[in-house]
């Protein structure tokens, strides 16, 4: 809703339906959470992180921001930590 750049790990390949990046790892990489009435719609579903909060995912895959993203249209984290986390193309 603010204009930030979402991404994918591929982490969280390894295990489908579960999410990887949790404790140290969603300081750099926040979560996007769902609100209490977001209901999931075409092909974004909700996925439930272990702490019981929500997450979007799009094509099954968790959608994260970048922390080091400082403004709407920033993609500093494609391609971040070895090529593992990449922006989310529909």
């Amino acid at each position: 809703s603010k204009g930030m750049t979402l991404y994918v790990w591929d982490n969280d390949l390894t295990v489908p339906g579960k999410i990887q990046c949790v404790g140290v790892c969603v300081l750099s990489w926040p979560p996007l959470l769902a609100g209490e009435g977001d209901k999931p719609t075409g092909e974004y579903t909700l996925i439930v992180r272990e702490d019981g909060q929500r997450q979007w995912a799009y094509k099954g895959r968790p959608l994260y921001r970048w922390a080091n993203d400082a403004k709407p249209g920033d993609r500093t984290g494609d391609g971040f930590r070895a090529g593992t986390w990449h922006l989310v193309r529909p």
